[in-house]
């Protein structure tokens, strides 16, 4: 078989003018292609590499977030627990320590309200007691206890101490003289004698007495001075004990 070395040579030279071409026309273009197209796919891929880094750098910080929110709202119900324990704790002390003040308060006011009746009962009591021995004494006075009486306060009138007698000097000599003696029953003439003869005694000077009956005293003798008084009387050492029991606290 004989080669056609002309052939050969147009061939090849076609096949290298093809070669040529087909880079220059069809294969540059597709790798350009191939090329923008990595580069695309590369340039997506970074940023879906970014996107990604960008989404976990977000839920990081959402659940970091996350987390400090569970820390706070930790602290704030413990907080809030603590804050209620102690009020309900002062609550409970308030509570305690008004029903201890309002419990001492009724204490107090019973002990009060009872002493006070105790205190009623007792002046009561006393007042009854005055006055059923005034009665008593009352029934029981007479002429012959009044004479005896009469006797008694003589004898005081010449006993009296210088304080005393200095007193009723003083009285008789500030302005008129008014010299009144009472007793509880109109006293005989024997008797104003022996008190007008004591008193003209005490005073070294005839003294004029205006004498009256006074049934209040019950029993007893009142002299008067020009306002100064000096008594001897069952009506006034009653009203003496009475008025200290009265003003007794």
């Amino acid at each position: 078989m004989l080669v056609d070395w002309f052939t050969v040579a147009a061939q090849a030279i076609n096949f290298l003018i093809l070669v040529w071409l087909m880079k220059r026309y069809l294969y540059r273009p597709i790798l350009h292609a191939i090329d923008e197209r990595e580069k695309k796919i590369a340039a997506e891929l970074a940023d879906a590499d970014a996107k990604r880094a960008e989404a976990k750098q977000e839920r990081d910080e959402f659940k970091h977030k996350n987390d400090e929110f569970d820390q706070q709202r930790a602290a704030l119900l413990s907080k809030a627990t603590e804050e209620a324990a102690t009020v309900r704790t002062r609550l409970l002390d308030d509570a305690t320590k008004a029903a201890d003040e309002l419990a001492t308060k009724r204490r107090d006011a019973l002990e009060t309200e009872q002493k006070d009746l105790s205190d009623e009962i007792s002046r009561r009591t006393h007042l009854e007691v005055f006055a059923l021995t005034r009665k008593t004494l009352g029934d029981l006075a007479s002429v012959d206890l009044e004479k005896r009486m009469c006797d008694v306060f003589t004898d005081h009138l010449r006993s009296l101490n210088g304080e005393v007698r200095q007193e009723l000097f003083a009285a008789t000599e500030n302005g008129k003289q008014s010299t009144r003696v009472r007793s509880a029953f109109e006293l005989p003439t024997e008797q104003r004698s022996q008190i007008q003869s004591a008193l003209n005694e005490m005073m070294s000077a005839d003294v004029p007495i205006q004498f009256d009956a006074e049934p209040d005293l019950i029993s007893g003798i009142e002299l008067t001075v020009n306002g100064k008084k000096m008594a001897w009387s069952v009506k006034g050492s009653l009203e003496g004990a009475e008025a200290g029991v009265t003003n007794s606290p």
